[in-house]
């Protein structure tokens, strides 16, 4: 069937929209893609809802949470139509939107994940059936609710020569590695999210267009020892992390080019410490995610790896769809009854289902 998936990561840049054709097993053929950014009003309220969000200790309808829900279903619906409308597609075409919606808590030790976004209403908008709320279900059996993608990266890698790695640098960067039937996946570490926030607090600009200012930066080691000194990088997989879990206050007090180095150092010093924690070596690193266009950091990854990262295109996937297509993936597995999380992925007893549906017609 024609599916959609849309994802806004946890960077807060805009949405992801995402038109496949999949059965929702091996079969996969992207069709359309599209991103739409985020407005500056809308990224700061969506920043200050997802602040708001980690002092809660559960997750609860403040009128905050409750503007954001609005903000996010609303701008989603606007992707999809833009979407559609590239596409010439209708929507009585599309068999079901897959909506993540915006992750402003992810708690998996507290027995809960957040994401905001309104199915019911996004169904109604659009007139398409649409799969929401994909992590609870893992997260209530004991999962750690992520990473997700893993299903899809299979997918996508089936004909490759294995074992292989897929890398997805966002926000924070996961792994999934793929040895046939086998996968374990996990987060890795922060990816892009602190380096952005490093450079809109030193430059006022959103991120480090190109690696430049890396680049131009020396990695001060005695941050980066201290920054590797974190207990979460010894725990074993499958592990996940909250977007809010590391901060850029260790590299307070470097210059803004050494700070952006270390923090990029950082972020493939942990993809390799990962690799410690996958069955065997991949033949191949294979990079999705915003991530694969800053050269500094695919170079740092290559020194502390040993292995070339290669970006998406080198495949003939788009690098930035991925998420997104993963997620229209995800939502057909779910109408199907089909596992979209695993032992090797979340930690879940065992391979599980997931999604809410919301009908266009209720």
């Amino acid at each position: 069937m024609l599916a959609i998936g849309l994802m806004s990561g946890t960077s807060l840049d805009g949405v992801d929209a995402a038109l496949i054709e999949t059965d929702g097993e091996g079969f996969v053929r992207p069709i359309a893609f599209r991103g739409e950014p985020y407005s500056d009003a809308a990224r700061q309220q969506l920043a200050e809802a997802t602040a708001l969000a980690l002092t809660y200790d559960r997750p609860r309808p403040s009128p905050e949470i409750v503007a954001a829900t609005e903000l996010i279903t609303r701008t989603h619906s606007f992707a999809v139509h833009k979407l559609l409308k590239q596409a010439e597609v209708s929507p009585d075409q599309v068999g079901v939107v897959g909506f993540h919606g915006q992750t402003v808590a992810h708690r998996p030790d507290r027995g809960w994940t957040w994401q905001i976004g309104d199915g019911d209403a996004l169904a109604r908008a659009l007139r398409i059936d649409v799969v929401a709320d994909l992590r609870s279900a893992d997260v209530a059996a004991g999962g750690q609710g992520a990473p997700l993608l893993p299903v899809y990266h299979r997918a996508l890698a089936g004909g490759l020569e294995q074992p292989v790695a897929v890398l997805n640098l966002g926000g924070v960067a996961n792994v999934t590695f793929i040895d046939g039937d086998r996968l374990v996946a996990f987060d890795t570490g922060p990816a892009n999210g602190l380096i952005d926030s490093w450079v809109e607090a030193e430059t006022g600009a959103r991120y480090d267009a190109d690696g430049a200012l890396a680049a131009a930066g020396r990695v001060r080691e005695d941050v980066l020892a201290a920054m590797l000194d974190h207990p979460y990088f010894d725990l074993p997989a499958p592990k996940s992390l909250d977007r809010n879990d590391f901060t850029i206050q260790p590299a307070r007090g470097l210059s803004a080019a050494d700070g952006a180095a270390t923090l990029t150092a950082f972020t493939a010093a942990s993809v390799a410490a990962a690799f410690e924690h996958l069955p065997a070596r991949p033949k191949r690193l294979l990079v999705a995610g915003g991530g694969r266009h800053n050269p500094t950091m695919l170079r740092m990854i290559a020194s502390y790896t040993g292995l070339t990262p290669e970006p998406a295109e080198a495949l003939g996937w788009n690098g930035d769809a991925v998420e997104a297509e993963g997620f229209a993936y995800m939502a057909v597995r779910s109408l199907k009854g089909l596992p979209i999380s695993f032992p090797g992925t979340t930690g879940v007893p065992e391979p599980l289902t997931g999604g809410t549906l919301f009908k266009a017609g209720a």
